[in-house]
């Protein structure tokens, strides 16, 4: 027999030792406590002196303290010295190859092993078993689990955890079920072991059915179980469940074990109380890591409380604690908008100076950053690009995207197309971004090429690209298409149902949209922020005023989503195109929230529509100071009191205009031509053929000038026929 003690999931000892007897023992103390290289070194050069360099016994412990400190090279120069290895030999080195990732070279031990007929036992199994994990190798997995079936553990609870970890990291959580059943005493780790591979996998009810079933049979749940189901509670309906396994924690003192407050931090983020994960941070002052400090810092910039998370960055300056690459990623995520743009460029100078700035999660901010920060970044972000040795999908599809969302779309189709001819898998992501600009230039055929290359791919069904399809037909004006596209896919993600709802009620097709709605509330398929926005937009376009209003304000009372801007920007087009300007303008000033740019401006149009020259005055003021040098406020004021003949105010607009440098940014129009999108603007003489364009232009314009000239005529000679025969009629 021998023990397994208290330890979590399958970070079990790496090895055991023998005694002279040759039985296992666990409770004999390690002649080699210290990780340190140099310690070992000694321990190594005194057993030399000392003549026991052929004692086994010996060997195996400083041969575990080289693997210990990851001197995996000098173990190895000692396990080939050694003259009569036992299991203990081979299972560290096994164990030191997979703590190190170097599963491939442990797979391969593992097999000499087998070969030279040392025997297995639980240890060996359970350090194989963790390398093929992490590399989610489930053909060797298989093969471990015959092994293990062939030499009786298949009930040692040891081997038996460590192969159910196994199938749950693999997301083979049946098999992982099967194993576990066949577990005649289950311990904590075997218990974590499934509840985790449910909670992976997104089973949230058969992980707390678990997690019952687990307490009823005796077995307390330690910071591992506790932490795996908070990953499960992300969302608002789940606060109350939230707060329950939080009491339990406190219930069983472990509200203050590191990995189980930080899943709690986290989960009430998500959930969207801030203000508990706070409470929680404040209150365990004396036991935070690292890695609470990193949730709590990325909890405020989910919640868009930049300031906050720039503060406590600094504070973790200020206490100098040590800061790894996630809270680098958390802390510029935080830099996107313009105001924290200094910041931001900051942070890339720290990134540089504490040789950050070659970390590929680090430099994707760094990228995303530049790209959201400004419209002007673009460069900014290429130049990130560009210094990356290694870039991964996300990289490059950040670099498609920004080109998307900032208008480039042109440049998006050409580096899309580079992509293609990199040696890497083009993903979802990318195919959503691609699609976003086939839509934004309205290219019709060249969104069918690459609605056809998502086929080959085998993304159709995917959400992202589902909804990137009905958005860019919706845009092409073939919403027939659009809805061959969302019929085409489960009807289980809110992403694609947001798509086609904003389709139709973009069409003026409200009443479908509104239908698809309540097709989608009876389904249970849960509605987004997106979600109202999109049925709050079909009200718009139909009128539906009161209905309208009726959504907005029961959100929160009906679907658990709390008004948000673009919510309210919504309800003051949707007064604002009844003609209640005023209603309108009373729904902005009862926000819980000073309105942004996006508000003012919806209402702005609305005071266009309806001539209300005085409270556009006011809400142009207002713009001005939010944004000065956006160019769409001076050019829709300007129309409206020219609109009006009111000629002094509108030279005063332009004359503020040129004062302040703002240009009216021209409109382009795009055309394809053979699968060639060409771009033009007023008066455009970039394109390569413009001569050949413009002639053509000419011969078109005197064409239709020659058919308006005898349309004309016609109308005259026939009104004079008119005119003839009333006449002669008179005169009879």
């Amino acid at each position: 027999m021998f023990c397994i003690g208290k330890v979590k999931k399958t970070q079990f000892p790496p090895f055991f030792l023998i005694n002279s007897y040759g039985s296992y023992s666990c409770t004999r103390p390690l002649l080699i406590q210290s990780s340190d290289s140099y310690t070992v070194s000694i321990k190594h050069s005194q057993a030399i002196k000392a003549g026991k360099f052929i004692d086994t016994y010996t060997a195996n412990n400083i041969l575990s303290g080289y693997a210990k400190c990851k001197q995996i090279s000098e173990a190895h120069k000692l396990f080939d010295e050694i003259p009569q290895r036992d299991t203990v030999s081979w299972n560290s080195m096994i164990t030191g190859y997979v703590n190190l990732g170097k599963n491939d070279i442990a797979w391969e031990i593992f097999k000499t092993m087998k070969r030279d007929g040392f025997s297995f036992d639980g240890y060996t199994f359970g350090s194989i078993l963790k390398g093929i994990a992490w590399m989610k190798q489930i053909k060797a997995g298989k093969q471990v689990h015959s092994d293990i079936i062939k030499m009786g553990y298949e009930t040692n609870v040891f081997s038996a955890s460590a192969l159910l970890d196994m199938y749950s990291k693999c997301k083979r959580i049946q098999d992982a079920y099967a194993v576990f059943e066949c577990i005649p005493e289950r311990n904590f780790v075997s218990w974590n072991a499934l509840i985790t591979g449910y909670a992976q996998i997104g089973d949230r009810e058969t992980a707390f059915l678990l997690f019952d079933r687990m307490e009823r049979e005796g077995i307390g749940p330690d910071d591992a179980t506790f932490a795996s189901l908070l990953t499960l509670l992300n969302d608002y309906e789940f606060y109350k469940q939230t707060m329950q396994i939080h009491a339990k924690m406190i219930k069983r003192g472990r509200a203050t074990d590191t990995t189980a407050c930080n899943a709690t931090i986290t989960s009430y983020s998500e959930c969207g109380f801030i203000e508990d994960s706070q409470r929680i941070f404040y209150d365990v002052d004396g036991t935070r890591d690292l890695v609470t400090w990193n949730s709590m810092l990325a909890a405020y910039v989910v919640h868009d409380l930049e300031s906050v998370a720039i503060e406590l960055f600094i504070e973790m300056q200020r206490l100098a604690i040590e800061q790894d690459l996630y809270t680098y990623t958390s802390v510029i995520s935080a830099c996107f908008g313009v105001e924290h743009q200094h910041q931001g460029r900051s942070l890339h100078g720290l990134a540089i100076k504490r040789g950050l700035d070659h970390a590929i999660p680090v430099c994707n901010s760094l990228i995303a950053m530049y790209l959201k920060s400004n419209n002007t970044s673009m460069e900014d972000a290429l130049k990130c690009f560009d210094t990356m040795e290694i870039k991964d999908n996300v990289s490059w599809n950040s670099i498609l995207t920004g080109f998307s969302q900032n208008g480039l779309s042109e440049d998006a189709l050409k580096f899309f197309g580079w992509m293609r001819s990199m040696p890497f898998w083009i993903d979802h992501y990318a195919f959503s971004a691609v699609l976003r600009s086939c839509a934004d230039l309205a290219t019709f055929q060249l969104g069918q090429q690459v609605h056809a290359l998502v086929l080959r791919s085998g993304f159709e069904t995917n959400d992202f690209v589902s909804s990137s399809l009905i958005f860019m037909y919706s845009k092409c004006g073939i919403i027939e298409d659009a809805r061959k596209s969302f019929d085409a896919t489960p009807r289980d993600s809110t992403i694609t149902w947001n798509s086609i709802i904003f389709g139709y009620a973009q069409h003026g097709q409200g009443k479908i949209a509104l239908d698809l709605f309540s097709e989608m509330h009876e389904i249970e398929v849960k509605p987004d922020h997106i979600t109202l926005v999109a049925v709050l937009t079909a009200c718009s376009h139909i009128g539906l005023v009161e209905q309208g209003l009726d959504f907005l304000q029961s959100m929160e009372a009906n679907y658990g989503i709390r008004p948000r801007m673009e919510h309210y920007a919504c309800g003051v087009d949707l007064l604002g195109r009844a003609g209640l300007v005023n209603e309108a303008k009373n729904l902005v000033e009862s926000m819980p929230f000073e309105a942004d740019a996006m508000v003012w401006k919806t209402l702005l149009g609305a005071c266009r529509l309806h001539g209300d020259i005085e409270l556009a005055s006011e809400v142009a003021k207002l713009l001005l100071v939010l944004e000065p040098e956006e160019h769409c406020t001076y050019v829709l004021l300007s129309n409206m009191y020219g609109h009006l003949g009111r000629w002094d105010e509108k030279a005063t607009v332009k004359r503020e205009m040129k004062e302040r440098g703002v240009k009216k940014v021209p409109g382009w129009s795009w055309i394809e031509v053979k699968n060639e999108v060409h771009a033009f603007n007023a008066e455009d003489q970039s394109h390569p053929q413009r001569e050949e364009i413009y002639q053509r232009l000419e011969e078109l314009m005197e064409e239709i000038r020659w058919l308006d000239y005898y349309a004309n005529e016609d109308f005259l000679t026939h009104d004079l026929d008119y005119d003839l025969q009333d006449l002669l009629k008179s005169c009879s």
